[in-house]
């Protein structure tokens, strides 16, 4: 698995599933950046990092910031930032909390996918992965937002196959599956539905689907390009070079 002569993008790369990610595409080859918002998390990465990686200061809903970060082109965008609030049923979270998710989990990445197709046709191809969940397609109680933005990114995904495919574009919408990162400590904490009740014990390495999404941006994975894919598939794991789920 080669990604030699790539620059690659990864958002919200400063932990979790994102810096695993940085660190797969470096390992393959790839020319990385990646996306932190705060001053104090992109220090902390790029003291993790090294020189495997450029960091960038950038919220991904601040749109003047991110067409700067777009004036260069990428081979590769992994849309990975992403926020799980408000965590509360619909009574009890308010409409600019559910829309602050809708703008970071679905709007930012619209915008950083739009920004990215420019240069992608016009060099005739790129990959987009947009980090998806099984909550796009099954409602979690108290994730209205999250599970709402989720889907509305698996319909991004869709369309931007049906409209770019032909033009080179690459895209994939990737489930991780339940992963040991941040995100997950909040859900955890707020002790609502099942998923808030598995054991850190049973929850995945990063590096696994940061794994799978290098792999993704592989010709290996052409075949599979415009759809939904979820890291637990057998198939999919095989190809990888994943271990069978127990």
């Amino acid at each position: 698995m080669t990604l030699h002569g790539k620059t690659a993008l990864v958002t919200g790369g400063n932990r979790g599933i994102g810096l695993a990610t940085v660190r797969a595409l470096a390992g393959a080859g790839a020319t990385v950046h990646f996306t932190a918002r705060s001053a104090e998390s992109l220090d902390l990465a790029r003291q993790v990092l090294g020189p495997t990686a450029t960091g960038h200061l950038a919220d991904m809903t601040d749109a003047p910031a991110l067409a700067a970060l777009f004036q260069q082109p990428f081979d590769i965008l992994v849309n990975n930032a992403a926020i799980i609030a408000p965590i509360g049923r619909i009574l009890d979270i308010s409409p600019q909390d559910w829309a602050l998710n809708i703008t970071t989990n679905l709007t930012a990445a619209f915008h950083a996918t739009q920004l990215a197709l420019r240069h992608m046709v016009a060099k005739g191809g790129g990959t987009i992965i947009n980090i998806s969940s099984g909550a796009a397609h099954r409602p979690q109680e108290g994730w209205s937002a999250y599970c709402a933005g989720k889907a509305g990114l698996a319909m991004l995904t869709r369309s931007v196959h049906m409209e770019y495919a032909a033009e080179g574009i690459r895209v994939f919408g990737f489930a991780p599956g339940v992963v040991d990162t941040d995100m997950q400590v909040a859900i955890r904490a707020s002790g609502i539905n099942p998923v808030s009740q598995i054991p850190r014990t049973a929850l995945a390495p990063a590096d696994h689907p940061a794994r799978a999404i290098a792999w993704l941006c592989t010709a290996a994975a052409d075949p599979l390009a415009g759809q939904e894919l979820d890291i637990r598939a057998p198939d999919l794991r095989a190809a990888v070079g994943l271990p069978p789920l127990a």
